[in-house]
Formats: structure tokens, sequence, C-alpha cells
């Protein structure tokens, strides 16, 4: 748990571009009586890869692991979620895809495109991080803040996965939401190095959902897919370039979808270090990202479901490093709007 020692303040600055700064004070008390914000994690549903593999599987209880021990949320808090149903991933996925998925009847070259070889397990985990942005963005609907220390699958198209995808969460999420009438639009926020090409086209012709991609216009995937905002950015493209594509881009997209919700797709892979991101943006610099979409969110009082998606550093640490530094500052942000919800109860 956070103690009066390590309570964090993140307050208002014209220094930066989210116009945050994250600052921790000894004055700083959490709420008495408040949740910590609520964390999906699926790393106990780990699928077997044949050594070499390039996907990462280890970051995923490395960053539950670094979360649990960072105090950032309770045991409560801390959730397995729900394997998505069939109605729900229904709603974003052909029948006979899923069919095929579930029965292990994918051909060669189906698996291929995936990148994992197909096993029950393959099926579970991918059903449980679904979940898991589901059961955020019902988390962040009640709360303003929630995460899942999985997703962000956006290679996933209808009839089809890619790119060590299988099922596309922030369709399945968005599609159920919007069925149950728990929110009127959606915008989906993509900061992964990658195009969310998937997610694109699954939901191009919905008009209650808006898709933003900013990603390498080089990198994989090659073909991309019209969203309804996509900036693409050169290979090698820095610190300033990033952040200034994003605070551009960003404002419109927001203006533009007059959401209710916002799915925020966390990509580690625009760093510097990562093998398969081609961008050369530091740490910091992608904590100022969190910072640009948490905060221009919140400020609109729009309620956030944070996802992880993509991150290959060549230290696995580093993209953990990434992943972390985004739930924390989600947390934090969380903790100083209730703060100051408390502060002005008591006045």
């Amino acid at each position: 748990m956070l103690t009066q020692a390590t309570a964090p303040q993140y307050e208002r600055s014209s220094n930066t571009r989210s116009g945050y700064v994250l600052h921790w004070s000894d004055g700083a008390l959490p709420l008495a009586g408040k949740e910590y914000m609520k964390v999906f994690y699926s790393d106990r549903f780990m699928l077997p890869l044949p050594e070499g593999h390039r996907f990462p599987m280890e970051k995923y209880s490395m960053l539950r692991e670094r979360v649990e021990q960072a105090g950032i949320c309770g045991p409560d808090e801390m959730r397995v979620p729900h394997a998505a149903t069939d109605k729900e991933i229904l709603r974003a996925h052909d029948p006979g895809y899923l069919a095929n998925v579930v029965v292990g009847t994918l051909n060669a070259e189906e698996i291929r495109r995936i990148g994992f070889p197909w096993s029950k397990r393959m099926v579970e985990r991918s059903r449980r991080a679904s979940g898991g942005t589901l059961e955020a963005c019902r988390a962040a609907l009640e709360e303003g803040l929630a995460a899942n220390l999985a997703g962000g699958t956006h290679h996933a198209f209808a009839d089809r996965g890619e790119g060590f995808c299988v099922l596309n969460d922030s369709a399945i999420a968005a599609r159920a939401l919007l069925a149950e009438g728990l929110v009127e639009k959606v915008v989906v926020l993509d900061t992964d190095v990658h195009q969310g090409n998937g997610t694109a086209s699954i939901l191009r012709k919905d008009p209650n959902v808006f898709t933003f991609s900013i990603h390498g216009a080089k990198n994989f995937p090659f073909h991309k897919e019209e969203g309804n905002l996509d900036v693409g950015l050169p290979d090698g493209a820095d610190d300033g370039a990033f952040l200034g594509a994003l605070a551009r881009a960003l404002e419109q997209a927001l203006d533009r979808a007059e959401a209710g919700l916002a799915i925020f797709l966390a990509g580690a892979d625009p760093f510097v270090g990562d093998r398969l991101g081609r961008l050369s943006v530091a740490k910091e610099a992608l904590a100022e990202n969190d910072h640009l979409v948490l905060g221009s969110c919140r400020e609109r009082a729009i309620p956030v479901a944070v996802t992880m998606a993509g991150g290959y550093a060549k230290e696995v640490a580093d993209a953990v490093d990434i992943h972390f530094q985004t739930v924390k500052r989600a947390e934090t942000l969380l903790r100083s709007e209730r703060m100051q919800k408390g502060s002005v109860g008591a006045q």
C-alpha cells in the first residue's frame, strides 16, 4: 500500500504539453475509505511458445509483480478478468473465425499470420485479455480510470488474426458497452508504434466508435487500414516529432469523437530500444505521452481504460518500465482527482 511518504500528487503545470506534472509529497495521504484503481491481469494464462520465440510473454508477469510491489492497488483491486464470452466476441468477430480459433482448425497460413502456435491456452489467454479490457472499461465508467495489464490486440480483424493478435479486445469491449447501453460513443486512442489495422477495419462503419492511431508510417502492417484519424511518423522520429504530432492530433480526435469512454492503447514500442519499433522515442517522452492522453481525457471528464499493447524492447525490463509508468500515471491521476473531490466535499 502507499504510505504517507510515497503518496502522489498530480498537479497542473504550464511547463509540460499535457498540462500536468507529477509530484510525490510527504503531506499527501490516500483518501480514507476509497478504493485504489482497479487493475486486471491475465498472466496466469500463459501460452506455451517455442524457445527463442520473439514475443516477450514474460513481460506480463513481470509487470503485474511490479504493480503489486509498488502498491498501486490493493489486493481487492488486482483482479483476474472473466473470459470473454462467445456473445461478446461475436459482436466484433465472424462466427466461422471464432469457431476455428476455439476448436483449433485454423489453417497453416492463418497460424502463420497470428504468429503463435495454436493451443487451448492460446484461446483462454485471448479470451481473458479481451475480458480484461471489457472489465477495465466497466470500472473506468464507474470510477474514471482502470487498467488491463494485457490487451491492445489491435491487429486482429473480424475474420482473422495477425501480428500476435487473436481477438480484438478494443472492438469487443466497445461493441459490448454500446450494446448494453452503458455508453453512447467510444474513442480508441492507439499510440502503439504499429497501426491498429484490425481495429480500424472492424469499426470503420460504426458511427459510435472513433479510432485514432499514431504509428510508424513504414512499419508493420505494411498495408494500412483507414481509421477515423491516422498519423504516420517517419522512421527514426524522435521525442519532439512524436509528442508534437500526438499533441496536435489528440485534441482533434477528442473533439471529433465526442466520446463517453476512451480505450487507450499505451504501446511501449515507440521506444528507441525496441526491436520492432523503428522510432527513437525515450522513456521520458513516453511518460509525457501518458500525461497527454490521460490528462486530456480527464480534463474532458472522459473515463479511460488503459491497455498495454506492444513492447518488444531488447531488454524486456525496459518494456516493463514503460508499461509500469503508464499504469502508475493513471493511478496517480485518479488518486489526485479523488483527493480534490474530498477537499471540495470537506469545505
